[in-house]
């Protein structure tokens, strides 16, 4: 069963891709259909989109003419944020986070994944986004994007079960 996990796990993640047909470049349509897939009471906006993933409020921007996009969950205010923490969220950028990213921006801590928007793949998006999740439900904990760990326990399977819900839900589009 482990094996099988893993096995998906990097089936899902950037670069380790099974050889499979191209999709289409992302758009704003595109995407939109993907994130109403996820959360049907989803707001749509000119500039991106507002949703709800695992109780997690997540705001995508994007942005045509630069080919960017920007998924952000808040995490809690930078201010009173101690050099242990600071240094434990750049640990996690490295090796934990995977695409996702700890970022400080207007007096706030953030979790983000950024993509060019063009090349986004369905699969590449709802990873992302549960990641994203994933680094903000975990922050002060185990401070992980959720789709690559190894060892026994439980925290692996819960975080992935939130990746596995959400190509679920996609699954059709």
């Amino acid at each position: 069963m482990h094996r099988l996990l893993l096995a998906m796990t990097f089936l899902m993640l950037p670069g380790w891709a099974i050889a499979q047909e191209a999709e289409a470049p992302m758009t704003l349509p595109r995407m939109g259909e993907i994130v109403l897939a996820l959360d049907p009471e989803a707001e749509i906006s000119p500039s991106g989109f507002q949703l709800t993933l695992d109780d997690v409020p997540v705001l995508i921007v994007t942005d045509i003419v630069a080919n960017r996009m920007r998924a952000m969950v808040p995490i809690r205010l930078a201010e009173g944020m101690t050099d242990e923490e600071m240094e434990r969220v750049l640990q996690a950028n490295f090796d934990t986070a995977l695409d996702a990213r700890y970022a400080l921006a207007n007096g706030r801590l953030w979790g983000v994944f950024i993509h060019p928007l063009r090349e986004l793949e369905r699969d590449q998006f709802i990873s992302g986004l549960a990641q994203t999740v994933n680094i903000a439900s975990t922050y002060g904990s185990l401070y992980t994007g959720g789709a690559a760990q190894f060892g026994s326990g439980d925290s692996g399977d819960l975080q992935r079960q939130l990746l596995e819900d959400l190509l679920e839900k996609g699954q059709d589009i």
